[in-house]
């Protein structure tokens, strides 16, 4: 438990701070899932414009420190090959 004044603000920003990232991971999420179920319902027009919308998505959230970068190349490489699939 938290002893000095300085450390009891810490926990309070930590706490504020946890929620946020969780909304901001929760919004990247719910992007993803709608690429994706744009692209199992072989919907390339959906699945174009999803795309389009995810990727900043992700990246918006390195920029945030919610996702780690790596993390992020390979989520989008991944969702960007099933769309370009869906093509061939």
């Amino acid at each position: 438990m938290a002893n000095t004044s300085s450390a009891k603000k810490m926990t309070r920003k930590i706490a504020g701070r946890t929620l946020v990232n969780i909304a901001r991971r929760s919004r990247v999420r719910g992007f993803i899932r709608k690429l994706v179920e744009a692209v199992k319902a072989g919907d390339k027009d959906a699945a174009k414009s999803a795309f389009a919308i995810v990727e900043p998505e992700i990246m918006r959230a390195v920029s945030k420190g919610v996702i780690a970068k790596n993390t992020a190349s390979r989520k989008v490489s991944r969702l960007s090959a099933s769309v370009k699939a869906m093509n061939a």
